[in-house]
């Protein structure tokens, strides 16, 4: 039985019993004593959130990092080392994440962030001319056709031959290069 329950019935009782007396007559007007309650404090999200200006919503925040991913781009070009990989063109799957200068848009315009089809486009024009032997130039030509906006600031690129062999999903390189050396 809770306390504030057993105290008050402890009150009507005496209560009662004294009824006719003087010091009977000042308990009934005097209240029973209750359990005394806590005082009521905001809470530590409450008190954080009055002190913040009333227009800094974490919207407005500038973005720590920004990468720029592209997933799985299936492309089809003339690389290998051996003569029956260079008689036609071969698959390969592209992978691809960019770490890019974090700036939040003052508008919602294309020209303010780096415009990843342009990225794409390089990528296509890269892998469409290429005449070459190994996977790992063909990455670094890639990351150097990628470095055109000065905001790109490092590329992970990763490279598979899916048609190689029939037993394998797929067979490749992942490079990671930074603008400035590679």
């Amino acid at each position: 039985m809770p306390k504030d329950t057993a105290s008050k019935r402890k009150a009507r009782a005496a209560a009662v019993r004294t009824k006719g007396t003087a010091a009977g007559a000042a308990k009934a007007r005097k209240p029973a004593r209750t359990a005394r309650k806590a005082p009521v404090r905001k809470s530590a999200a409450k008190k954080s959130a009055a002190k913040k200006p009333a227009n800094r919503t974490p919207a407005a925040r500038k973005p720590v990092t920004q990468k720029i991913v592209i997933r799985d781009l299936t492309l089809s070009c003339l690389i290998g080392v051996y003569d029956e990989e260079r008689a036609r063109r071969q698959r390969i799957r592209l992978n691809l994440e960019f770490d890019v200068t974090p700036r939040r848009p003052s508008a919602d315009a294309i020209e303010e962030t780096v415009d990843y089809s342009k990225l794409i486009a390089s990528v296509r024009q890269v892998c469409l001319e290429s005449r070459l032997l190994l996977l790992e130039t063909l990455a670094a030509r890639i990351a150097d056709g990628c470095f055109f906006d000065p905001r790109v600031q490092a590329a992970r690129i990763r490279i598979e031959k899916l048609d190689r062999y029939a037993d394998t999903g797929g067979i490749g390189v992942e490079m990671e290069f930074r603008r400035g050396g590679r």
